[in-house]
């Protein structure tokens, strides 16, 4: 399929263009990406309307935990359908606008979701380090505030990435080797300088989510000095029980993106559809997991769920 030029950008469309080098991978894994896409749409809307129907989890800690499902869904719903789109129907072509406006939405979002895991350490160093003070510190109130700065703070701070690719000559290349419109990828196929635009890209990032980590680490460094002054073994181990749901989601979030990064740094060493794939995964793993751990280990909402689950029947 040729591309329509225009006369700004040299294309009108794209061509996704997944695993160059392995296009065996589309058949074994368009199954359980499949799955994975289910579970996660399923398992955070029925976390949503738990929490949203039963009253005992109208609280800070759950509200946080509600917009980290609606963050895992809109990302989800992104990315994962067009790549099964193009697993299963060979729909390769994304418009213009489209590619730009998914290349927004997954830089605004994945930043969305690392500032929320920073609130969300916060809450729980305040729960267990200033318990006494807790209720009048994250109440309903700081939650919407914190709302308001998650969503000002990274829709204007990832909006100029998008910009600058847009604004880029194409020269009618419009193959990309990728199966999302990710930065990198779009960007390598102009004829233009994107030295400015890679810039962006490594220092937005860093700036978002290292500043998010660096925060998260020093929130539970705090929290586990605090546990171990407690005298109390049953004290320490549900203190160290609050904080574990959410130590193994931010572990979920920060490995696959670790290693992603990592794969890319050593491009030469492993096959270049080997980040593609973690890119991919990265979008569905987490928003599948996230509601799953937290309802197991979470006994208000197990509760909650089984109760929805008996007015149901």
């Amino acid at each position: 399929m040729t591309s329509h030029r225009n006369d700004s950008t040299g294309v009108s469309d794209f061509l996704l263009n997944c695993f160059v080098k392995s296009p065996n991978w589309q058949l074994w894994l368009s199954l359980p990406l499949c799955l994975l896409f289910l579970l996660a749409m399923g398992a955070n809307a029925t976390l949503l309307i738990t929490i949203r129907l039963e009253a005992s989890l109208h609280e800070p800690m759950y509200y946080l935990l509600s917009l980290l499902s609606l963050l895992d869904m809109v990302l989800c719903l992104t990315v994962i359908p067009k790549v099964l789109a193009i697993f299963w129907f060979d729909l390769r072509s994304i418009s213009f606008v489209a590619c730009f406006v998914q290349m927004y939405i997954m830089n605004c979002f994945l930043a969305m979701e690392s500032c929320t895991f920073m609130i969300m350490a916060y809450d729980r160093y305040v729960a267990i380090c200033h318990p006494l003070r807790y209720p009048s510190i994250i109440t309903d109130q700081f939650i919407a505030k914190v709302a308001i700065f998650i969503l000002a703070r990274n829709a204007l701070l990832t909006l100029s990435v998008p910009i600058l690719s847009a604004r880029l000559h194409y020269c009618g290349r419009n193959v990309i080797e990728n199966c999302i419109c990710a930065n990198m990828s779009v960007s390598s196929l102009s004829c233009d300088d994107v030295t400015i635009n890679r810039l962006l890209q490594f220092a937005g990032g860093w700036t978002l989510l290292g500043s998010d980590l660096i925060l998260i680490f020093l929130s539970y460094t705090l929290i586990l000095r605090a546990v171990l002054r407690l005298k109390s073994e049953g004290a320490v181990v549900k203190a160290l029980s609050t904080c574990g749901s959410h130590f193994i989601l931010i572990l979920f979030f920060s490995t696959i993106l670790l290693v992603f990064v990592l794969t890319h740094v050593a491009k030469k060493k492993v096959s270049p559809d080997v980040p593609v794939l973690l890119n991919v995964l990265h979008h569905v793993i987490p928003a599948a997991l996230n509601p799953i751990v937290y309802g197991v280990r979470t006994q208000e909402i197990k509760q909650g769920i089984q109760r929805l689950l008996k007015k149901g029947w």
